[in-house]
């Protein structure tokens, strides 16, 4: 009798631990569908131009740098000599006019400075867009 209340004594108690097969099983079954599903996925691809394909005879662009106090320095070149001249914006809007009869779509590119208002610049992209200039870019430094 004594045998039978040591083995009461020490009976079976609720096991307070967390059972994480089931867990594991279901994380090996999601690790096996993405392993199969990623290589049936392709990825963007994007077909960037050649340097080979681009215009090799391309046109010198006209730089125009907006300095702050809406100073405008216009670089341009005629034939090999290179030029650059202080126009004010209805200034810059003649000579391109003129520029456009002899040089059609020659490009332009605006560089401004850091600190200059957003607003010159795109007032400046809509004004050459208004007097027929097709090809407008913006200068930038890379990092």
């Amino acid at each position: 009798m004594a045998c039978s209340m040591r083995s009461n004594r020490y009976s079976r108690r609720a096991m307070a631990q967390m059972n994480v097969v089931p867990y594991i099983d279901v994380m090996l079954v999601l690790l096996v569908i993405f392993m199969t599903t990623v290589p049936l996925i392709s990825p963007a691809i994007v077909n960037l131009p050649n340097f080979s394909n681009a215009d090799s005879q391309e046109k010198t662009p006209i730089v125009v740098n907006i300095k702050a106090h809406d100073q405008m320095l216009v670089q341009y070149k005629e034939g090999n000599n290179p030029y650059e001249q202080e126009m004010s914006g209805p200034e810059l809007l003649s000579f391109l006019k003129n520029r456009e009869q002899s040089n059609c779509e020659q490009p332009v590119v605006i560089a401004a400075e850091k600190t200059l208002r957003y607003e010159l610049v795109i007032d400046l992209m809509s004004d050459l867009k208004a007097e027929g200039v097709k090809r407008i870019g913006l200068l930038v430094k890379q990092k």
